[in-house]
């Protein structure tokens, strides 16, 4: 069963909107995660190229910071399934090609801006996460 942590939850949502915010001031860029990354590769690699590997690097080292400055562990549970795990990455990565952005893009920078195209994205994708949940837990017994 997964914990309710909605202090957590708070902090780490001021602290996306913030970066979001910070962000479209400073750069005029959506923090759209799936973009930020896929601009890492050629044909991208102009000015912009340190902001995005920094960005990236921040999100991958944001757990180990987190475990040196608490001392404890960051628990994330990942499926040892690893043909499952990358049917999941090409789905979702087809996903946020497809719908011109993920979640952060569409359900953070895109919902805040009153984009009609961005919640019809959230809608879909948080639905379909819901119907994933239900369906492991209630049907599969996972």
């Amino acid at each position: 069963m997964t914990e309710f942590t909605p202090f957590a939850s708070l902090a780490g949502g001021v602290l996306i909107g913030i970066s979001a915010v910070l962000l479209m001031a400073w750069e005029g860029r959506i923090a759209g995660i799936s973009g930020i990354a896929g601009r890492l590769m050629p044909p991208y690699l102009d000015g912009a190229f340190l902001p995005r590997l920094a960005f990236v690097l921040g999100l991958v080292i944001a757990p180990v910071v987190y475990s040196a400055a608490t001392g404890s562990a960051v628990l994330q549970t990942v499926s040892a399934n690893l043909p499952l795990m990358g049917i999941a990455g090409l789905l979702v990565g087809f996903g946020s090609v497809y719908g011109n952005g993920c979640t952060s893009g569409h359900g953070v920078c895109g919902l805040s801006r009153l984009s009609v195209r961005s919640l019809v994205a959230t809608l879909t994708f948080m639905a379909t996460a819901f119907a994933t949940v239900f369906v492991v837990r209630h049907m599969i017994g996972a």
